[in-house]
């Protein structure tokens, strides 16, 4: 069975660890939420998977060393769902989703049939068949979103580490993308995503990481990891837990009283 080990992740900006010493193993068609405050390093920790920051430690897929692979090669196992969605030039719906298809082949070559069978299913799986032509430039927050999931898909890849997936997305289509996740997990593939919804993450996920001061803090089933004193101590909130026929419900209701007698003792 496929298996991703990341084995004791760092990473320093500007002169502070913010990752520091995370560890993950998560196992193929599996959903691994990434969860945590603003700060907590959520972001860092994909980037530095992807060798996007300078890190320490060490990421292996199969057994195959990650870390020593050149970028273009690590494309062929990992895409990226960055959060910032803005786009630069008014490429077409359909170019942005063949850009995932550049780790498959030499500069400037001709899509070969594969590609465009990848592209094609992408944009059908993402509902964008008739958007493909049109400037992404045009397109709203959540269409953008889409066509970066879309390009990520087309990628190919058996992990997908996606930032923030769900900002921006009315309901309808958090749902619908966590959906996919599951999709792609009984497919094989492993799915990596930070998020802040709570509940999304506790009724998608398979396992939850969650971060608090760039460390691990907790690891494992939803059910384990967010618990009422986990919520109050990394997130300083008082919260519902309850349970329904689709899950773990997990709703935040207010400021915890430890956090009210701390800013005011």
């Amino acid at each position: 069975m496929s298996v991703l080990t990341v084995a004791n992740l760092s990473a320093t900006l500007s002169g502070k660890r913010v990752v520091d010493g995370v560890s993950l193993v998560v196992g193929k068609g599996s959903v691994t939420g990434l969860i945590g405050p603003n700060g907590a390093g959520k972001s860092t920790f994909l980037r530095a998977c992807l060798g996007l920051v300078p890190a320490s430690g060490t990421l292996h897929l199969d057994g195959v060393n990650l870390t020593a692979l050149k970028p273009s090669e690590r494309a062929r196992h990992l895409a990226y769902l960055p959060q910032e969605r803005e786009t630069a030039w008014a490429m077409s719906v359909e170019a942005v989703v063949a850009l995932g298809r550049l780790p498959h082949h030499a500069r400037f070559a001709a899509p070969s049939q594969r590609d465009e069978a990848a592209i094609e299913a992408a944009l059908v799986r993402m509902d964008l068949i008739p958007f493909r032509h049109r400037a992404v430039t045009s397109l709203s927050g959540g269409e953008r979103a889409r066509v970066l999931i879309a390009r990520a898909l087309a990628q190919e890849t058996p992990v997908l580490l996606a930032d923030e997936p769900l900002a921006g997305l009315d309901p309808h289509h958090q749902i619908a993308l966590m959906r996919l996740f599951r999709e792609l997990a009984a497919e094989g593939r492993i799915v990596i995503a930070s998020m802040h919804d709570l509940t999304l993450a506790a009724r998608w996920c398979d396992c939850l990481l969650l971060l608090h001061g760039g460390r691990g803090h907790a690891t494992g089933l939803p059910e384990a990891v967010l618990t009422a004193r986990t919520l109050e101590d990394v997130y300083s909130v008082e919260a519902f837990i309850g349970a329904a026929a689709s899950g773990l419900i997990v709703q935040p209701v207010d400021l915890s009283q430890k956090k009210d007698e701390n800013d005011h003792g």
